[in-house]
This record gives structure tokens, C-alpha cells and sequence, in this order.
């Protein structure tokens, strides 16, 4: 009967390939009247397991991989990344929204009455902002940032007290690999912290206080001498003159007069170390409430935002919370592992973005899950590294 039945189908299906010699009765007719309909007023397939297929339109993408029997082709192999599916179309799709950040200019979209007709519209790009949390600068990925950075490719920056730190504390002594299986209880004996499958010697941190505290006399004098009120990105901004490191991504910020915002600097060792600091001295003070208004004003000023964000939690609320303030980004690229069933922040779509106003209702934004120390430097050779002629570095900063 099975048999039968699937013969039926296949006929009732692919009437142009039936069997002349086919001996099946024929399958019963439904008219219009007997058709029943679901919850959404859509109708339901009929009795048969496999309702009839529509035609699929000319314009969707046939899937289709890379063919490494034409050679090794690294361009012609991104490409392909498009037709492959899953994680690797939204990859691509990622990458050409990057390109749209990093090529669109003011001058792409029609003059308005009241638009200024003096300035030179082809020279108002994308303003970029890159965030990640501080696992990326632990990781490799703390070089791709630092030639983002060099070259002057992202208008600003948002990461957390780690992402911050051990950027300065690589200048002074490395991080080490090692791996995800090592006993914790032996590492803790033997004096080294891991971060994933990273290592690092508590030494390091040691190292950290001997540099950051000579600093934090100075920034404290200022601070009673001068009246000078700190924020987390006005001290950023020391710390990257002060490492004088090319090596350095916040080394790059200074030159190039990036701002890096930080709301949660003080959780970390730049914490710990203010506090040190503060129990034999007069106590640093740091409003962030001037960098919110600094990171508002420059979202609210943008002509258009593109938005990259690396990881989840404080970092990613707080540039889309930013970009609330102008109905949205137009352009956003989200990576990260988190999934939004357990209504995390972290894990929440870019459409559930959307439902706040973080981003524009006819934007076209892509999440990518997945470990972006594999993702992020694939992104970044397919978009910045492709456009690097169009930079140029600002003036050296002064300061």
C-alpha cells in the first residue's frame, strides 16, 4: 500500500512524467469550497504529504560551494561563501555590508532643502564604531584591531576595563598559549591565569602596576592642580601617549585621535589599581556621565552610522543604546555566540533592535554566530584591507 500510494503521488505531483502504463485510480479532486485554512488564514496543504512545489523566481541563488579542482583562488573562494549556506552566507553578507559602511559618502543620497550646499559632500563618510569585549585584545585578534586603528579606519571605539589593559600589559610582557583542558587548581599553584586556551603570568599583572601607577600620581596632581575632570576615554587617551607603543592599538587611538570609550573601566585591574591608588592618595575621580554625552553627540551628529560589534554585555548595549538616539543605525554587523532565548542582550537579534529603535526600520542588518577570533580577521581582509587606499591618517594628535 505504501508503494501505491507513492506512486499516486509521484503522478499527481509530475503529471509530464507519469507513467503511460500506469494503472493508479485517480486521485480525488478538492474545489475551492473544501480548501481549509490555518490560524493565519493561509491554506493548509491538502491530503497529500507533499504539497505541490511553486516555482522557485529567477533571481534566488542556487547553492553551490567552491571547487578547489580550479585551483586555490582566495577571492574567488569568499565569493563563494554567498551560495555555501548557513554561517558562511552570513558571513558574506556581513562583508558586503562593511563595504557599504566603508564606501558610502554623503554625496550617495539625494540633497534635501534644507541640507548645507557648502560642504563637500563626497568627503562625509560612515561614522564606524568598532566594539568588542576584552577577549579580542587577549587573543590575536588585538593585532587586526591595532591595523583598524593604525590606518585610521573606524571613528570610534567601545570595549571593557580587559580590552583596555591588556593591550598595555602585552606591551610590557606577553600573553602565552596554552589550552582549555588545563587543570585550574594546578595554574593557580603555579602562578598563571587562563583566558580560554591563553595564559597568563600573574607577573604580567605585576608589571602592569609598576607602569600604571607613576601615571595615576600624575593624572590625581592634574586632577587637584588643574581642576582637570578624567573620563575613561580622557584616560585612554594618556595611557596611549603614555605606553608609546607601536604595537599598541590605544598607541594608534592617540595618534590618530580615535576616541575609545569604556563605561566599565574600573572592572578590571584598572580598577583594582585605582583603588590601590586611592587608599594611599587623594582618590582618582572618573565621571563617565561626559563620555555619554560625548558618545550621544557624535551618534546624533553622524550623517550615518555602521555599527561592528565583537561579543555582547556592556559593549554592544552601549553603542546601539547610543545609536537609539538617532532612530538607529543604518548599517549593523553582529558577531557573537549568544543565542536570545534567555532574553540576554548578548544574544538578542538585530531585529529585537529594531523593535527599540537601535536600529533603523529599513536597515538590512546580519548577526553571524560564531568565535570571532576565526570570523573578524576573515571580515576585515575582504573589507578594510580591500578599501586601505581610501585612508589616510589624521594629524598626529598633540597630546
Amino acid at each position: 500500500r505504501r508503494v501505491h500510494g507513492a506512486h499516486i503521488f509521484a503522478n499527481e505531483m509530475y503529471p509530464q512524467h507519469a507513467s503511460k502504463e500506469s494503472t493508479a485510480a485517480p486521485v480525488p479532486t478538492t474545489s475551492s469550497s473544501d480548501v481549509k485554512t490555518g490560524l493565519d488564514g493561509r491554506p493548509e496543504p491538502s491530503g497529500m504529504p507533499m504539497p505541490r512545489s511553486e516555482v522557485m523566481p529567477s533571481h534566488i541563488p542556487i547553492v553551490k560551494g567552491y571547487d578547489f579542482n580550479k585551483g586555490l583562488d582566495y577571492d574567488a573562494l569568499f565569493e563563494s561563501l554567498k551560495t555555501t549556506g548557513f554561517q558562511a552566507s552570513q558571513l558574506s553578507q556581513a562583508m558586503d555590508l562593511v563595504n557599504q559602511m566603508i564606501t558610502w559618502r554623503l554625496s550617495d543620497e539625494p540633497m534635501g532643502e534644507d541640507d548645507d550646499d557648502t560642504i563637500d559632500r563626497s568627503k562625509v563618510k560612515c561614522t564606524i564604531y568598532l566594539g568588542y569585549t576584552s577577549n579580542m585584545i587577549s587573543c590575536g585578534v588585538r593585532e587586526i584591531i591595532r591595523y583598524l586603528c593604525e590606518h585610521n579606519m573606524v571613528s570610534c571605539i567601545v570595549t571593557t576595563a580587559g580590552g583596555i589593559e591588556e593591550d598595555f600589559m602585552k606591551c610590557i610582557a606577553p600573553h602565552f598559549m596554552g589550552d582549555f583542558k588545563l587543570d585550574g587548581r594546578g595554574l593557580r599553584l603555579k602562578g598563571f591565569n587562563r583566558i580560554g586556551n591563553l595564559l597568563v603570568p600573574n607577573i604580567n599583572y605585576c608589571k602592569f602596576e609598576e607602569w600604571i601607577t607613576p601615571i595615576l600620581d600624575q593624572m590625581v596632581k592634574e586632577q587637584v592642580e588643574q581642576k582637570f575632570n578624567w573620563t575613561p576615554s580622557k584616560m585612554i587617551h594618556r595611557f596611549g601617549r603614555e605606553i608609546n607603543h607601536p604595537e599598541s592599538v590605544y598607541y594608534w587611538c592617540n595618534k590618530n585621535n580615535i576616541p575609545v570609550f569604556c563605561p566599565a573601566i574600573t572592572d578590571g585591574s584598572i580598577g583594582d589599581m585605582v583603588y590601590f591608588h586611592g587608599c594611599r592618595n587623594t582618590p582618582l575621580v572618573i565621571d563617565i556621565a561626559e563620555d555619554m554625552k560625548l558618545l550621544n553627540d557624535l551618534t546624533y551628529e553622524a550623517q550615518k552610522t555602521g555599527v561592528i560589534i565583537l561579543g555582547g554585555g556592556v559593549v554592544k548595549h552601549h553603542i546601539m543604546n547610543a545609536n537609539l538616539m538617532r532612530n538607529g543605525a543604518d548599517f549593523s554587523v553582529y558577531m557573537n555566540t549568544g543565542i536570545e532565548y534567555d532574553g540576554s542582550d548578548t544574544g538578542a537579534s538585530p531585529d529585537e533592535a529594531l523593535s527599540w529603535g537601535k536600529i533603523r526600520y529599513d536597515a538590512k542588518p546580519v548577526k553571524v554566530f560564531g568565535d570571532c577570533s576565526l570570523l573578524f580577521p576573515l571580515l576585515v581582509s575582504q573589507t578594510f584591507v580591500k578599501h586601505q587606499h581610501l585612508y589616510t591618517n589624521k594629524q598626529p594628535s598633540s597630546s
